[in-house]
């Protein structure tokens, strides 16, 4: 049960640490002249939903290549 938890905390931790990396992205890309003028709010919250999915999905595949890595010993 302990390695539930440890597996958990990782994944948390790693989920977190890539959204945060791609939101500094996203920022850094500059996309203000893409946005109208008194949307920036939206503009905005649209970043971070994308952060989100881009950043959870990048977390999941280097989780699973983790596990996936693990599991190779099974294989002998």
């Amino acid at each position: 049960m302990e390695a539930i938890g440890y597996t958990a905390i990782i994944s948390i931790f790693s989920h977190v640490l890539f959204i945060y990396l791609t939101w500094r992205v996203m920022v850094a890309l500059n996309v203000e002249p893409l946005i109208r003028k008194n949307h920036v709010t939206e503009a905005r919250i649209f970043l971070f939903l994308v952060a989100i999915a881009i950043g959870s999905g990048v977390s999941r595949f280097v989780l699973d290549i983790i596990d996936w890595s693990q599991n190779l010993q099974y294989l002998l």
